[in-house]
């Protein structure tokens, strides 16, 4: 921490506003303005402090006085609960691993961990080549698909619903439910948003826990048996937190997935270099994957409250107040990156914040990972010629930078699920 602070009156020519429409199609000028001027930014448009250089958010994610549990937020009771439906969010979002601060995040996180392995991530490599390929024979012939609705959404949720245990035929509605969430991770959502996601919320808890029930007595090798299993031998993982965290497991498990895959995908039509510089192997190297996520960054926040005064960037964050940590704005930091706007797949160092950093990294980050170093050479192997056929659209979501359609045409090249196993 830096000793000398100023307050919360301090005040620069650059604002924040992620409402903007220019915002949401690409925040990068946004932030990097903001960054230059006041890399702990206390934005009056949204009533949070906004940190944007990396320094600071690297600091911020090991501060201690700063919480993962947002109900630290002294506005939390006006944006996130308003009775009813929405107190009902915000029980089972106290759950997640992602809101919890030690010690009750070190359980949970420990459990998840023993399920979790990368024993088991790296065993979906062989479902990962398969979906990505039986999706692309879905479209292959018309020569034109939308990224997102023909596969980057659907092969994240294939693989998490089958670690899960999630038989075939449920898959299309942990994709429902898993959508139907999305809305309430924006602050100020209306009371009729939030009865949705409550009611969506609702049917995701009893499903999982009648599959809970059924796997208790009838084990098997999926994650969600052997979350049963650590739950079961430790007695410190309740019923309510073992469905919370299925749940969150099931939505995070492909929410960001999502968003490398498609960003990954622009990237290739935007920046043709970037084709030849990832080149067409049978998996991306480690290398190229890092910088493929630094870039794309496809979570635009993490989120901390203030639960005790704190001083960041030479800011005093008084306690109850809430701090946005923009991960663009920390990925793309001239500081911490040479050329960070230039895409280079051989970056090294490349010590980005894609997946956060510390005691709440994420859990997933591995099959992230792996689902981009299998999926987009298998995309680039069978997808010739590929350009965009009409307007890229994304998601007015704070936490994600979401692109929801992005429509492509492309000379087929015939595939094939060989060489994946």
């Amino acid at each position: 921490m830096i000793a000398k602070a100023t307050g919360v009156g301090a005040e620069s020519k650059a604002q924040f506003n992620p409402l903007l429409p220019q915002y949401v199609q690409d925040p990068r000028p946004f932030v990097r303005r903001l960054r230059e001027a006041e890399p702990v930014h206390w934005s009056e448009a949204v009533g949070v402090w906004v940190v944007t250089g990396y320094a600071e958010v690297m600091a911020a994610l090991q501060d201690e006085g700063l919480s993962a549990a947002v109900a630290h937020w002294d506005r939390y009771q006006q944006f996130f609960v308003r009775g009813g439906e929405a107190d009902e969010l915000a029980d089972t979002y106290s759950k997640w691993m992602l809101q919890l601060d030690p010690p009750a995040h070190t359980r949970l996180r420990a459990l998840v961990n023993k399920a979790f392995t990368p024993r088991a991530v790296a065993a979906m490599a062989p479902l990962i080549g398969r979906v990505a390929e039986e999706l692309l024979d879905r479209v292959g012939a018309a020569g034109r698909m939308d990224v997102v609705g023909d596969l980057a959404y659907p092969l994240p949720i294939v693989v998490i619903a089958e670690m899960l245990g999630v038989p075939r035929e449920d898959h299309g509605r942990i994709k429902e439910w898993s959508a139907a969430l999305l809305p309430s991770f924006t602050p100020g959502m209306s009371l009729r948003v939030a009865r949705e996601v409550a009611g969506a919320l609702r049917e995701f808890g009893a499903y999982f826990r009648r599959l809970a029930a059924l796997k208790r007595a009838n084990p098997g090798g999926d994650l969600l048996s052997a979350l049963i299993a650590a739950r079961d031998n430790a007695d410190s993982l309740s019923d309510d937190e073992l469905v919370a965290t299925a749940i969150l497991l099931a939505f995070a498990g492909h929410a960001s997935t999502v968003q490398v895959l498609a960003g990954a995908i622009l990237l290739v039509i935007e920046n043709s270099p970037a084709r030849a510089l990832l080149g067409e192997g049978p998996r991306l190297a480690t290398p190229a994957v890092e910088e493929i996520l630094r870039y794309v960054c496809p979570a635009q926040f993490m989120y901390r409250a203030a639960k005790q005064d704190t001083v960041l960037g030479g800011k005093r964050i008084p306690k109850g107040q809430m701090v946005f940590l923009s991960i663009v704005g920390a990925n793309f930091d001239p500081v911490q990156f040479r050329d960070p706007d230039r895409f280079d797949p051989a970056r090294s160092p490349n010590r980005h914040l894609a997946f956060g950093y510390g005691i709440h990294y994420c859990a997933g980050a591995p099959l992230a990972r792996l689902e981009a170093q299998v999926v987009i050479p298998i995309v680039l192997r069978r997808l010739k010629n590929l350009e965009l056929a009409g307007p890229v659209r994304r998601e007015p979501s704070m936490l994600f930078r979401g692109i929801s359609s992005m429509p492509v045409t492309f000379s087929p090249v015939a595939g094939g699920a060989g060489g994946h196993g």
